[in-house]
């Protein structure tokens, strides 16, 4: 996610030279990481991971399943005992612990932004500058938090003493989108590390290798063995194994709101094991006619565009006052044409492909829809060459909220524009939906700015702006968008257990 700004807003001299692409004979690290140690597959499978921008396999990788995950938490169970390296190490070398995993990540900062490139398609300083800045900062963010973590002495009748104790929850599991693969590894990681726990991590099948070469850099920092496991795999097998495994003791998951069911589902057929879910967004912007146009333009065309649409932030529907619709819409086409489609490893790509061929097709078939269903495409809709992933960013105007692209997560490059006339109308219409993840006003005024936010549905609000994420600042979502809050201190609530601890006092005069 596009923590603290965009590219966009780097000076040239900030700009990395081009990296040379990264072979498959220099990816180092393909197989399981288990105990401190690479692992093959249990059942000798693997399988393959793609350059989305250019359909070239990019390495095999081992496929991990139900016996290795079983493996994974056995080695992050045993570090979790009392007598272990890890349990009696004090919280302060816990936080240089993470201090000295984010330095290793500043070393390989170009090595991991390319291979996040390679693996996602994403542009290659949006991998470098935001992907890699957000990465390292939560990590450096929840170092700082490791010895700050404490109870309370709280006031009880008679002649008691009650303290509070905050306690790891123990194994924690931990599965990952394809999306921002190394930022939603941290935004999981960091906390629960800070906490004391320890995890088992199942990156995407379509992204693994940024996770895989974070293992090498876990080991290399000096973390004890088992305090960080790694299984790649497949959902239904590795993924499906953490979510019901009676030995992890809680699940944190990004992605979509049908797969978050279905984990809550196993987690309480099993072990009843804490759930934090991070889901879909339908995410609504208001933009009032008192507002910088130029501003709301551009903010919420990043936040549609932004990562290929790619994310669950997404500004899918952005609701505009009558007045300015048809400027709005105008200016709007025009920034879209200043879209740089194109290799993602050139710096002046600002769009690259999707993620793979279901994505890319689920995308097409809602601009589809949108056609047939009446929206007016103003611009792009079209895909870029007869067997790329490349999608034009996509623009429709005279959105009704019946239609699918009004509705459904497109999770693609399309920008919906909608009108309306009432600021209690379109607080209606952006409560509507399912999803409560994040939304955003833009106005001139602060006290309809405030009023609107405190009306809206959502996790967050950001007024005039979008995307604006910090490590410091909780994120998550209300209604079908999950439970449970990442960053921030709240972050923390997730992945520790609070114990009350009761002493009778000896009365004395």
């Amino acid at each position: 996610m596009a923590q603290n700004g965009t590219p966009e807003n780097r000076v040239a001299e900030d700009i990395p030279a081009l990296p040379a692409p990264v072979t498959a004979q220099e990816i180092r690290h393909t197989k399981i990481f288990i105990g401190n140690e690479w692992h093959s597959s249990s059942s000798g499978r693997t399988f393959p991971t793609f350059n989305p921008a250019t359909g070239v396999k990019l390495c095999d990788v081992e496929e991990a399943d139900k016996t290795d995950v079983d493996k994974a938490v056995q080695a992050a169970k045993a570090a979790q005992q009392r007598s272990s390296p890890w349990r009696r190490m004090d919280a302060s070398s816990r936080g240089r612990l993470l201090h000295a995993l984010a330095d290793l990540m500043e070393r390989d900062r170009r090595l991991l932004a390319t291979l996040e490139t390679l693996n996602t398609g994403k542009p290659f300083l949006q991998s470098f500058f935001v992907d890699l800045d957000g990465s390292i900062k939560t990590l450096r963010y929840y170092a700082g938090w490791a010895d700050k973590i404490h109870g309370k002495s709280l006031p009880v009748d008679e002649s008691f003493l009650c303290l509070t104790k905050h306690e790891p929850v123990g194994v924690c599991g931990a599965i990952i989108p394809w999306n921002f693969p190394l930022l939603m590894f941290m935004w999981k990681m960091a906390p629960a590390l800070s906490c004391g726990n320890t995890v088992v991590i199942k990156p995407a099948e379509q992204t693994p290798l940024t996770a895989l070469h974070v293992g090498s850099l876990v080991k290399e920092a000096g973390f004890p063995p088992g305090v960080v496991n790694i299984v790649p795999g497949f959902g239904p097998t590795a993924g499906a194994a953490i979510a019901s495994h009676m030995d992890i003791d809680k699940v944190a998951f990004t992605g979509s709101t049908e797969v978050g069911q279905l984990i809550k589902q196993a987690s309480a057929k099993s072990n009843l094991k804490r759930v934090t879910l991070e889901l879909g967004g339908k995410n609504p912007c208001i933009v009032f006619a008192d507002c910088d146009l130029k501003l709301a333009v551009e903010e919420t065309q990043k936040g549609a565009l932004y990562n290929q649409g790619q994310c669950c932030t997404a500004a899918s529907r952005v609701f505009v006052e009558e007045s300015i619709y048809e400027e709005f819409v105008h200016r709007s086409v025009e920034n879209a044409k200043k879209i740089v489609i194109g290799d993602p490893l050139d710096p002046q790509t600002s769009h690259g492909p999707q993620i793979d061929r279901k994505q890319f097709n689920k995308i097409m078939d809602l601009i589809k829809s949108g056609k047939e269903e009446g929206a007016k495409l103003q611009y792009g809709g079209a895909a870029l060459g007869e067997h790329s992933l490349f999608i034009q960013p996509t623009i429709f105007s005279e959105v009704k909220d019946h239609m699918r692209i009004a509705k459904e997560e497109i999770f693609g490059p399309v920008q919906c524009i909608f009108s309306f006339k009432s600021q209690q109308e379109a607080i209606e219409r952006a409560n509507s939906s399912r999803y409560g993840l994040v939304s955003a006003v833009f106005t001139a005024s602060i006290d309809r700015a405030l009023s609107v936010s405190a009306a809206l549905e959502t996790g967050t609000v950001w007024i005039n702006c979008y995307n604006a994420l910090h490590v410091q600042t909780p994120f998550g979502g209300y209604k079908m968008s999950g439970n449970g809050r990442e960053l921030g201190e709240y972050a923390l609530a997730e992945y520790s257990e609070v114990k009350a601890v009761t002493i009778k006092l000896r009365e004395t005069l």
